[in-house]
């Protein structure tokens, strides 16, 4: 998949555990998850906007377009 999700990435540098920004977002530990782990297949734009005022950055801070391999081919 192109897009990468980085949350993790912020989460370690805002030092925020998953139960904490599951909490401060209002979202379940199981969607937060799949959103971290690259799996999630879509996201609205206000659990986005809750998650970038959760660990103060911004959405490009979040999600970044990868190349992909078939792209290239």
């Amino acid at each position: 998949m192109p897009i990468i999700v980085n949350l993790d990435v912020m989460m370690a540098k805002r030092k925020m555990s998953l139960n904490e920004l599951s909490e401060k977002v209002d979202i379940t530990l199981a969607n937060l998850s799949i959103l971290k782990t690259g799996k999630a297949k879509a996201i609205r734009f206000s659990t986005l906007e809750a998650i970038c005022k959760a660990l103060d950055c911004q959405p490009g801070d979040l999600l970044e377009f990868g190349a992909d391999e078939r792209a290239s081919s």
